[in-house]
This record gives structure tokens, C-alpha cells and sequence, in this order.
């Protein structure tokens, strides 16, 4: 059996950075992003993010192609989130074409993860990021 330790931090935003991301459709975007990744037959270790993006912090096995695992997260959570607010709102659910991901060390794991489940602290209220607050604390 392989053994690996690959550690990533993916960010992807609503597109145009509309805020699509609500209380009603916000577990279930989540959710299905989660089981993307156990699919992968890789670990969650952080989902959250804001109205407008999302952060996934996950293990995912070195056979997997990270662009094809976020055109795959991003194509089912849009699918989802259409069909649960496809009377609630004026605009349809979609991700922008691109993301962000970076390769972390497994020592710095707890502080990115610590980082992604404190996305409304780190952003503050207004929804913009805080800056006094010190890095990843």
C-alpha cells in the first residue's frame, strides 16, 4: 500500500464574488465538497469560508488530479446549490473559472486548518479581512 502525506489548501470564489454562498445553501455546499474528497478516497481536514469563497483544507492521494477534483467539486456544489435556491434568487449559483491551491507542510497543518474554521473571525463582521488580527494567530 502507498504511503503519502500530501496536504493541500484550495480557495475558489462565487463568481463575479457575488455573495451565493447563504445560510440556506451553506451545509450543503460544504457537504458535497466533503464528499468529493472522501471519494478521492482523501481526508477532509477544514471546509468553511465566506458569502462569496470557499477554503478546503484536504489530503487527496497523489493519483488524483487536483484541477480535475476542483472542476468536479466546484461542478457538483453549483449543481447542488441551483437546485436548492433556483426560486430564491435572481442569480444563478456559479464558481469562477479559476482557484488557488498551495501544498502545505504537515507542521504548519493545524495553523491552516485553525485559519480556514476561523474564516468569520479573520474577515470580521463587514466581511472584509481584519488585518489587526495577528497572522493565523
Amino acid at each position: 500500500m502507498p504511503r503519502y502525506r500530501l496536504f493541500y489548501h484550495f480557495v475558489w470564489a462565487t463568481k463575479l464574488r457575488l455573495l451565493l454562498i447563504t445560510d440556506a445553501n451553506r451545509d450543503a455546499i460544504y457537504n458535497v465538497i466533503g464528499s468529493k474528497v472522501r471519494q478521492a478516497n482523501g481526508i477532509v481536514h477544514a471546509i468553511n469560508g465566506m458569502p462569496d469563497h470557499v477554503h478546503v483544507v484536504a489530503t487527496l492521494p497523489p493519483n488524483i488530479a487536483l484541477s480535475r477534483f476542483v472542476n468536479e467539486a466546484k461542478g457538483s456544489s453549483s449543481h447542488l446549490a441551483n437546485r436548492l435556491t433556483a426560486s430564491a434568487s435572481d442569480h444563478s449559483f456559479k464558481w469562477q473559472e479559476s482557484y488557488g491551491v498551495l501544498s502545505i507542510s504537515e507542521a504548519h497543518l493545524p495553523i491552516v486548518v485553525r485559519y480556514v474554521i476561523n474564516q468569520q473571525r479573520h474577515h470580521g463582521p463587514d466581511g472584509k479581512l481584519d488585518a489587526r488580527l495577528e497572522e493565523y494567530e
